[in-house]
Formats: C-alpha cells, structure tokens, sequence
C-alpha cells in the first residue's frame, strides 16, 4: 500500500462513520477500516441468529420468534430528537436520501411508582397526572416564560438572566416542585444527573427548547427512528464516503498504530502492509482499550454501561399500548444518588426490526455498584413478563488526551442515554480537534419525513 491519505478512520461504529462521511464531503481523503466483516461496530444492529450468538454462542433461536431476516436487533438503542444535532447532520450531508424514519409513539417519566407522558406545552401541563392543580398552573406559567423568552426583549426576562442565574434559581422563581424539576431536567432537557441546576440557566433553557420544538414537529414523541434499526446510520454514512471517494476495508487486522520518534501518526499496519496518512481516528478499541499498554496509555475507563434487550410479546403496560416508547427514570425516583437515570427504549415490528407480535426493550444505566443487573430493576419490572433477555456490562472508555500533539484522535465509547445528542457532541469535539474548527451545518430546513 503505497498510496497516502489524509484520514484513516478505524471501526464502523456510528460515531466514526460520521466523521468518515463529513471528512470525505470536506474534500478529504480517507481510508476507512474494520476488524469486523460488518458495520456497526458497537453500535450495530444484529438478526436473530447473530444476537444468540453472541450471547448464548450453545443455543440456537427459539422457532416461535419468526424468522431471521425479520430482526434488526441494536446493541446500543438510541433514538434521534427530531430538531436535535444529529438530525442537523442527516440534513446537512444529505444521508436522509439512504433512510426512511418512523416516530417513536410515546416518551414518558417515571414518577412515585407509575409511569406518564411527558408533558411538552402548557395544554399537556395542564392536562398531566404528574401534578396537582396548583403544580399545573405554576408549570403552566413556567413553559409560558420559557417559549415567550426573547434575549433582545427584557420584557420577556421576569428578572432572570439566563447566562447568570442558575436552572435551580428559575425553577425556584416559578416555585416548582422537586418532582416537576425531575422530569423537565430528565426527562426534557435529558440531562443525566442533576448538576446542572447549579449552572447558569442558558443550556437548560436551550435543551428543553430543543425537546418542546421537536415535539411539536411530529405529535407523539420528539423522537425519530429508522426503519431496519441504527445499523443503518453508519452503513449511510459509509455509503457518503464512498460517493465522495472515501476507500472502505472491512474485515481486516490492525495490528499496530505506527508512530515516528517524536510520537507522532505515520500510519496503520495490517499484516506485513503498513498504509500511511497524515491523521487517523477511531474508537477506543483500537488504541489499546482494556488492554495493558506499554508506553502511553491513549484511553482510561471512567465507568460501565449495563444494558439489558429484552424481547417481549406484548407492548410495555401503562404506555397506552404504544408500538415504540421511551421511558426516562430520573435518579431520585429509585434512590440512584450517585449515578444517573435508567433509561428504556422500546421498537417493534412496525419499525422493521423484529418479528409481528414482538418487542424489543433495552433497558440500560450507568453501573454504580458490583451488581449491575440490579441497578437495572426497576426498568426491567415497568416491562411486565420477558419472554428472553441478554444482559451486558461494557467499559465506558475516554481518550486521555486531545491528539493534536501526534494526530491520534480518539472517540468516545456509547452512554448509557436512550438519544443521540451525546453522540453528536463527540462528533463535533473530534471534528473541532481535527480540522481545527468548529463543525459548521448548513442552515436547511430539518424537517425528515417520518
């Protein structure tokens, strides 16, 4: 292999197939390659045979589940905000020609043993279960404050200033209860813990913006899905790349990132061939996660993911027998102090990844302690009986440094959250830490058909 890129990129996860795709749009010229024979990486979607596989390598897929080709299992689920970043990318690059989308049904919270819709607008305030009459009224006004807020308008302000004072501070203005707070920052802004009350306004005020306005795109949920499942993302973007003559090699070894005496990228060996670029980028797997590395040590682990699939035969009671859901169960809620939310994402048939009849819930969280299943509990019972259910822990990985100084840059490993937003930061920090600027999308209308 003579020829030098610009850009290797190593895995097919979602994340990497991205930057390949925007790289190659940007004019540059990239190498993309995969140990495995197939896209996804991390974040692929298997079929029945390949699921059992993977988990029970001695059982074969039980008859009564249908047939194989009608499973498109995510090991990793994530649904896309209609109006959030990724969506920005889609539309950008153009990726939303390869993909039809279908909208999650429902999005709810869980609260004081029950779960309800989330309310998006003062009307579903008003009209919610999850609070009292005079709790409505004061969310009422609060929804009225935040959609009629107009930085150019001190009219619209109520005394607040939304790079100063923090989301507690508002939250305090408009004397809402900690259960109301819990699911507008969890389940709304989709925040993880609740640090961000203690942080100016602005960002809280930008995230639940950002779910209000993708709900009243669609209706139902603020969420967007494609159809055969999230393996179909990367495999879209790699299909870019390739358009813009991006070069793929599935398949095939890497034994070693090959580094000059000062440290610094010179290329990838596979075999006894080396290919050289002048940067690479790739997932935490590819530069010695969870290995003993001699040398520098590229990524740490700064926790674990536990996540259960679940398959169902029926949908998941109390969502009004919805065909897709996603259920947010703020920390609070089951005594999780030190960690995050419990997340539960549901899809079915009508969304092309499993069989009539069936459901698939992955049930997932930030590990906190040595029994990772039970941390999951409390989702796993909102789901009624479970016909099978595999069950994984998975490191959470994070470069050590930035890869300016040798032209290594290292990706994030998946959350535990049930969106893509966090997927999209990582996109645009690798981007930034790249090209040396920000990733800036072209000003389209966002609206995808779903």
């Amino acid at each position: 292999m003579d020829e030098e890129y610009d850009v290797i990129v190593l895995g097919t996860g979602l994340t990497e197939c991205i930057l390949s795709g925007l790289l190659s749009v940007e004019g540059k010229k990239v190498l993309h390659m995969d140990r495995n024979d197939y896209y996804g990486g991390d974040s692929a979607s298997l079929n029945l045979t390949q699921l059992y596989r993977k988990f029970r390598p001695d059982q074969s897929p039980p008859a009564e589940l249908g047939r194989d080709r009608d499973y498109a299992v995510d090991l990793i689920p994530k649904f896309i905000i209609a109006s959030g970043e990724l969506t920005k990318i889609l539309v950008h690059t153009d990726v939303t020609r390869y993909l039809e989308f279908k909208q999650i049904a429902g999005s709810f919270v869980y609260r004081d043993g029950k779960i309800s819709k989330v309310p998006s607008n003062e009307m579903e305030a008003v009209r919610s279960p999850l609070m009292g009459l005079f709790e409505k009224r004061r969310a009422k006004k609060f929804f009225e404050f935040l959609q009629g807020w107009k930085d150019e308008d001190p009219a619209t302000h109520q005394g607040i200033d939304l790079d100063k004072d923090t989301m507690e501070k508002v939250y305090q203005k408009f004397g809402l209860e900690p259960g109301t707070q819990d699911f507008i920052g969890h389940a709304m802004g989709l925040y993880l813990t609740d640090e961000y009350k203690n942080k100016p306004a602005r960002p809280a005020y930008e995230r639940i913006i950002l779910y209000t306005s993708s709900m009243a795109r669609y209706g139902k949920s603020p969420y967007i899905y494609p159809l055969y499942g999230l393996g179909e993302l990367p495999q879209s973007f790699a299909r870019l790349s390739a358009i813009y003559g991006g070069t793929y090699m599935l398949d095939k070894a890497i034994d070693e990132i090959v580094t000059d005496s000062d440290g610094k990228f010179v290329g990838v060996r596979s075999g006894n061939e080396t290919v050289k670029a002048k940067q690479v980028v790739g997932d935490p797997s590819y530069f010695g996660a969870g290995k003993a590395t001699e040398g520098k040590q590229r990524v740490i682990e700064e926790g674990k993911v536990v996540r259960a699939i679940c398959i169902l035969k029926h949908p998941i009671p109390g969502t009004d027998d919805s065909d897709s859901a996603q259920i947010i169960i703020p920390q609070n809620q089951v005594g999780r102090k030190n960690a995050i939310d419990i997340y539960v994402a549901m899809v079915s048939s009508t969304h092309n990844v499993c069989a009539k009849d069936i459901y698939i819930a992955i049930v997932s969280t930030i590990v906190e302690t040595d029994k990772p299943e039970l941390e999951i509990r409390p989702g796993l019972e909102l789901l009624g009986t479970i016909h099978d259910k595999f069950v994984t822990v998975s490191p959470l990985y994070t470069p050590t440094e930035p890869g300016t100084d040798d032209n290594i840059f290292i990706t994030r490993s998946y959350d535990a959250t049930t969106h893509f937003e966090t997927v999209a930061d990582d996109v645009q920090d690798v981007w930034k830490r790249m090209i040396g600027k920000d990733l800036v999308l072209k000003k389209r209308d966002v609206n995808v058909e779903a």
